[in-house]
């Protein structure tokens, strides 16, 4: 499945959660407009069940399912892709076990020199942040708006941004350059389905 060119990136919160909530709260996510899915779990009991059931339900509405830094349950799921770090030869080891059409997502914190040797190695996208205090990510290095500004006019592949990220501070990101806006807590801490469609506003806005 292709990456989407813009729009929200949803990543599941699965702390404290069951694996039917965590579902529910995708689905209604993707009714909200949730362009990509993004199964992040640290503390995983049942990641291969619970990875399959959202590859499901993602195909189901026609969104991509990717899975946060572990290529093996990617292709053990049949997902869509993965995202990852910081790793060495981690993209070259991501196409080879999921092949040249895989979704590659990679963090870049807050280098554009990273972005864009990850672009050189093949990565669908780069995603830069946090730009905003992170209940999901609070030991995260800061990321700053200057640093969407210059991967805009220094990449050709699409920019995520992540952090923090709620209706009322996403604008500012979109302006600035990134086309998706990655979201736990902005999206998952209420209602997702309503928290959906407030983000999705602000890429009509943006339009």
């Amino acid at each position: 499945m292709i990456f989407p060119a813009r729009g929200l990136y949803a990543i599941t919160q699965t702390e404290n959660k069951s694996g039917d909530t965590v579902i529910n709260e995708i689905e209604a996510a993707i009714r909200g407009g949730a362009a990509i899915v993004q199964y992040r779990d640290k503390n995983p009991a049942e990641a291969l069940f619970l990875a399959r059931e959202l590859v499901k339900v993602c195909h189901s509405h026609k969104v991509p399912l990717i899975i946060n830094d572990d290529i093996e349950l990617a292709v053990g799921a049949g997902a869509d892709g993965v995202h990852i770090g910081k790793e060495d030869g981690a993209i070259a080891q991501a196409r080879k076990y999921l092949g040249k059409d895989a979704v590659i997502g990679v963090s870049c914190y807050d280098s554009v020199e990273r972005a864009l040797d990850a672009q050189g190695q093949g990565a669908s996208y780069v995603a830069f942040g946090r730009f905003f205090p992170s209940s999901s990510k609070p030991l995260a290095a800061p990321a700053r708006i200057e640093t969407l500004q210059q991967a805009k006019l220094a990449l050709n592949i699409p920019i995520v941004a992540i952090g923090g990220i709620l209706p009322e501070n996403g604008a500012q990101l979109l302006a600035a350059g990134a086309d998706l806006l990655a979201v736990i807590g902005g999206l998952f801490d209420s209602q997702p389905e309503q928290s959906a469609r407030a983000f999705q506003a602000l890429f009509h806005n943006h339009s």
